[in-house]
């Protein structure tokens, strides 16, 4: 299994913020399918203030770049993407890539 950890800030207002949350307790099921189906096995978002904090479990042979790309061409996933991109900011065309910026890992016990 591999792991990747992504942060992304949103627009800095309580409402909006609050709104971000509320979307997702309903993803599309499209947009879950869709993650599935490249090879995310889990992915969690955690979030303090405006800060996002995203960890994605994938199988051993996801290519973060090339999975990723299929994912955005994915039915449904551009659309959930500029649905989203509001909250964060971002115009609406905005791939995923061009909002959540990867972690590097400094620790490990």
């Amino acid at each position: 299994m591999k792991r990747y950890c992504q942060t992304l800030t949103l627009v800095d207002n309580p409402e909006s913020v609050a709104a971000y949350v509320e979307e997702h307790r309903h993803v599309w099921p499209i947009v879950k399918e869709g993650i599935r189906s490249v090879g995310i096995l889990d992915m969690q978002i955690y979030r303090k203030g405006n800060v996002l904090f995203m960890i994605v479990d994938t199988t051993d042979d996801f290519d973060w770049e090339k999975d990723n790309a299929r994912l955005a061409g994915l039915p449904g996933q551009a659309e959930w993407e500029a649905h989203m991109a509001r909250f964060q900011g971002f115009p609406p065309d905005t791939p995923s890539s061009g909002k959540w910026q990867l972690m590097d890992k400094i620790f490990q016990l």
